[in-house]
């Protein structure tokens, strides 16, 4: 067990970021995604679908209140705003954690295996994001988001798609990544990640938020795979975040590249949602951060 000194995560007085609301938040995101047959009471789905909406779009609203004042300071111009956007691997919510040390160093198989747990738990599925995010974008940010999902896909070879390597990491890890097991702060990260891709008021937003993801997650990636490889994990057994700690640092180069600064140029108004698409993911995930920390560092696994 860690000795280090517990960080307690932030905390405001809100009616989304509570462990009710995100849990039926994420229950309702895994039905109403879920393939299947029109429902005989399509009635009362729809009045459901109607009334869990207004409260997805309050949260996100809640959200980009927090984070407006941040995101209207970035630059216009399209150079400016990829340096600003760039800066944010250092300076953005959440970046230099201690929790990745950590785990990379420190954590035992248990606690490993509690962060994964959460982690897988709270996936909302890249790949799905993606293809949402897509629909009408213009062309050079579409092609963009085809190849980084094309990669999710294993360019056709099922062996390496992305999502089924996670799901053998929770089978070698023995996991249970259930919406029952996982802190609500990890769900109202994959629910803001969720609303923000299938509502195309919030498209320019999931840009930003897939964006930088890309950014981000190759560092902790490499430490996450660090702590997996310490407790004995193979090499096919961790591919997940070997594979994700070097590939995504070319998918950051090309997004930016590719769909951010083309975007940008085509309408500069279009640089605040994309950054505040990147400081909402950014600020959830510092949220997961303090709350994985606060149990990893007090509470026995």
């Amino acid at each position: 067990m860690a000795t280090s000194p517990l960080t307690q995560p932030s905390r405001r007085s809100s009616q989304f970021l509570t462990d009710s609301f995100q849990r039926g938040l994420a229950h309702w995101n895994r039905e109403r995604l879920a393939p299947q047959f029109p429902p005989d009471n399509w009635q009362a789905v729809h009045e459901r679908n109607a009334r869990m909406s207004r409260l997805e779009i309050a949260f996100i609203e809640e959200l980009r209140a927090e984070i407006a004042a941040e995101a209207a300071a970035a630059p216009r111009e399209a150079g400016a705003f990829i340096e600003w956007f760039e800066d944010l691997k250092a300076s953005g919510p959440g970046q230099g954690d201690p929790l990745f040390p950590w785990l990379a160093k420190d954590a035992t198989r248990d606690e490993l295996r509690w962060f994964f747990e959460q982690e897988a738990a709270g996936e909302a599925g890249f790949d799905d994001l993606v293809a949402y995010t897509q629909v009408k974008l213009p062309a050079s940010a579409k092609l963009e988001l085809a190849r980084n999902y094309w990669d999710e896909m294993g360019r056709g070879n099922i062996k390496g798609m992305h999502g089924p390597m996670l799901d053998a990491l929770v089978d070698t890890l023995g996991v249970n990544p259930a919406i029952e097991n996982t802190v609500w702060e990890s769900l109202a990260l994959a629910n803001a990640m969720t609303a923000m891709a299938t509502n195309r008021h919030y498209a320019w937003h999931s840009v930003g938020a897939l964006g930088v993801i890309e950014l981000t997650a190759p560092g902790r990636s490499a430490m996450v795979a660090q702590g997996l490889r310490r407790i004995g994990l193979s090499n096919k057994e961790r591919r997940y975040f070997d594979l994700h700690a070097v590939l995504d640092v070319k998918h950051s180069e090309d997004w930016n590249r590719e769909a951010l600064g083309p975007l940008v140029e085509e309408d500069p108004r279009r640089t605040t949602a994309i950054a505040e698409g990147a400081l909402m993911r950014l600020t959830c995930g510092r949220r997961c951060f303090e709350q994985y920390r606060a149990h990893l560092w007090s509470t026995p696994v």
